[in-house]
């Protein structure tokens, strides 16, 4: 069988609406219109991150033996994957590197019933059509519907594997419904934030500030904040991860972490908040990262596992 592009949607998580091209691909945004014109009036860098297929997920259970899709890309950022998950377990993977910008996958599966997940390229932006199955699917059951916020880290660049980013590491123990807006080079910028019609989180996840640790004007942080409760109420849980740990530059560790107590300050202020210290989540060794920025896959598979430890620690 081949889905339709309707019944793909049905099983397609991480999108906050979908549009089908001309030659019938599926695309996916995580983002409204208005938001994506504002980024594209304000920077191409993070228009083209903007509109990648980050954190998005084909997740479903099926007994079929193999499945196929048609792919193409119309951006790259970075070297990144897409992966097959069986049951918990990586069985497929393929390297955006090694493939043409538009052609067709086709993985074995094993016999019987099983969960399939499916990572997109968290780093490239990647159109999908024609999913072929030799059985039925069933799609996945979802937990909270999760706002996820960030820079590249949370957009997924580091580990340069879809299935390896803290998000995805995080959200194989937390099963959120994820709509992820990590940008590449991202900031707390209160002019991204607009209510997007029909979409109301249950929970917001914020995790920014690596890309301005150097600013000692907190009013940006603050103005943030502001908005976002303006945007989503005052009851809606709200977390805050504040940077972790980087060692680019070792003379600016006293910085940033005076900057993570700034921000600890500003989000404590509010009381559907809830704060956890990046500095923890990650060891403070070069080990760990790509660039001493970023999590390689090692970095984020810690990474991950902290934050949905600590999630459920503090009840958020």
């Amino acid at each position: 069988m081949i889905l339709t592009n309707e019944e793909l949607k049905e099983i397609y998580y991480g999108a906050y609406e979908f549009e089908e091209t001309k030659d019938g691909y599926l695309q996916a945004f995580q983002y409204s219109k208005k938001q994506m014109e504002y980024f594209k009036a304000a920077d191409d860098f993070w228009y083209e991150r903007c509109i990648a297929t980050t954190a998005k997920t084909l997740e479903f259970t099926t007994t079929a033996d193999k499945l196929s899709f048609d792919y193409k890309i119309i951006w790259k950022g970075s070297p990144d994957s897409f992966e097959l998950s069986v049951d918990g377990l990586i069985c497929g993977i393929v390297y955006v590197k090694d493939i043409m910008d538009c052609g067709r996958i086709q993985w074995e599966l094993p016999k019987g019933e099983k969960r399939v997940v499916i990572y997109l390229p968290a780093d490239a932006t990647v159109l999908i059509k024609n999913l072929a199955l030799d059985a039925g699917v069933t799609k996945a059951k979802k937990g909270q519907k999760v706002l996820w916020l960030g820079d590249s880290i949370t957009q997924g660049y580091g580990p340069l594997r879809s299935a390896c980013t803290y998000v995805s590491v995080a959200n194989r123990l937390l099963n959120y419904d994820i709509i992820n807006q990590g940008i590449g080079g991202y900031i707390y910028d209160k002019k991204s934030l607009m209510k997007m019609e029909g979409y109301d989180p249950d929970k917001i996840i914020v995790a920014l500030g690596t890309n301005q640790y150097g600013d000692e004007d907190m009013s940006v942080v603050e103005e943030y904040y502001e908005t976002l409760m303006g945007i989503y109420g005052r009851s809606i849980p709200v977390l805050c991860i504040t940077p972790i740990w980087r060692g680019d530059n070792p003379d600016g560790i006293p910085t940033l972490e005076a900057f993570c107590e700034k921000v600890k300050a500003i989000a404590g202020q509010y009381k559907n908040v809830k704060i956890v210290d990046g500095m923890k989540l990650v060891p403070h060794f070069p080990e760990y990262f790509l660039d001493n920025l970023h999590p390689n896959c090692f970095g984020c598979e810690v990474y991950g596992r902290n934050l949905a430890a600590e999630i459920k620690k503090i009840g958020f």
